[in-house]
């Protein structure tokens, strides 16, 4: 159900704004996409696991923030971040 540390590695040389940065929106934002993809994946075998549904939904809530905060600061990034994961918006 989780990420690997070798995944969670490569999503964040990939999204990161610079060396060592591991806590902008757009790193945070491509980890929890990660996960929610993840565990969405389990859902699909484990209909009835509703304590995992409940951190599901408090992932997609915390990746609503940080989106919408990328929103109200920079536009551009937001799109670009949307873009890059093909999140519906």
């Amino acid at each position: 159900m989780s990420i690997t540390a070798e995944r969670k590695a490569e999503l964040i040389r990939t999204h990161a704004r610079g060396e060592g940065d591991t806590g902008s929106p757009e790193v945070q934002i491509a980890v929890l996409s990660e996960r929610i993809a993840n565990l969405t994946e389990h859902f699909k075998g484990h209909k009835k696991d509703n304590h995992s549904r409940r951190g599901l939904l408090k992932m997609v809530a915390q990746r609503r923030s940080l989106l919408d905060y990328l929103k109200d600061r920079e536009m551009a990034r937001y799109r670009a971040i949307v873009e890059k994961l093909g999140l519906r918006r």
